[in-house]
């Protein structure tokens, strides 16, 4: 398996705030929808949710504002795999816009069976996919506070 794909998405001009620059809230979304779409990815689509009554639940999120985001700015996620387990999968996302690095999002979710709200180990297939898209923990992960 390749790469998970880069992730495109325009700057709306609902997205920008008072001081004229892209909202927090809509960083954590576009983040929420390059999650969506590793998950995608690995597998877990619509159908593997309807087949398994499983989906990765977000537990916890790191995330980092490097640089202002402005109006008519296309923005690109790229996702690596950092992390996986039997049930936890750790990815890692880059935001850039212009070729600039603006933000990074550190993001632990856990596979979860939805009708018992409990976690439940991967699926085989989901597990080697993200397994064989692991990378090295970049050297700004689980770093807080600093840059």
């Amino acid at each position: 398996m390749t790469a998970v794909p880069a992730l495109h998405r325009p700057v709306r001009d609902e997205w920008i705030d008072a001081n004229g620059h892209l909202s927090e809230a809509y960083y954590v979304l576009v983040f929420g929808e390059a999650t969506e779409h590793a998950l995608a990815h690995l597998g877990m689509t619509p159908a593997y949710r309807t087949e398994t009554g499983c989906m990765v639940f977000t537990v916890e999120a790191h995330l980092r504002y490097l640089d202002q985001v402005l109006p008519g700015e296309r923005l690109e996620v790229r996702t690596q795999v950092i992390g996986v387990d039997a049930k936890r999968l750790l990815l890692w996302h880059e935001m850039s816009a212009g070729g600039r690095l603006r933000a990074t999002a550190e993001v632990l979710g856990v596979h979860v069976y939805i009708p018992g709200g409990r976690s439940r180990p991967f699926t085989d297939d989901v597990r080697a996919a993200a397994e064989a898209l692991l990378r090295p923990v970049p050297p700004d992960a689980g770093r807080t506070g600093r840059r």
